[in-house]
């Protein structure tokens, strides 16, 4: 099995019973080893007194898009820990943008790097998340 398809198979088992991520409506844009890109509309129900995109929907999909990219080596990966500063806001009806990638892994460590942007392109958010590696697989997969 090559890189490519573990990352797919890792994040089709994910996907299977990730209620959160698909009641928001998000959907798996790409999927590649130590990288995600994750879409998500926002909603108004999503909208806070300022009727802008509250900032822990935000977080979640940026948060999503970080599990997803360090998931992909069908190792079960968690947060350890989490960073996000909001740069401009998410407008209601338009779909925002969670690009991770992989900065680091070692060990049972990673470092993913998120930006999530909006339909124009503009930085709504940057995201950093750390990860590790816990006991287990998304999937029976003999280690060779």
């Amino acid at each position: 099995m090559d890189s490519q398809e573990r990352a797919e198979r890792s994040a089709a088992a994910m996907w299977a019973t990730d209620s959160a991520s698909q009641n928001l409506r998000m959907v798996l844009q790409s999927i590649a080893p130590g990288s995600v890109t994750v879409t998500m509309p926002v909603q108004e129900m999503m909208l806070n007194g300022h009727r802008i995109c509250h900032g822990g929907y935000i977080f979640t999909l940026a948060d999503t898009a970080f599990a997803f990219a360090c998931n992909t080596y069908n190792k079960l990966v968690v947060a350890q820990e989490n960073t996000i500063t909001y740069l401009s806001p998410g407008k209601e009806g338009e779909t925002l943008t969670a690009t991770a990638s992989e900065v680091a892994r070692t060990g049972r460590s990673g470092v993913y790097d998120v930006v999530v942007t909006g339909e124009d392109g503009r930085k709504v958010a940057v995201f950093r998340g750390l990860s590790r590696q816990i006991s287990g697989q998304h999937f029976e997969e003999t280690e060779e």
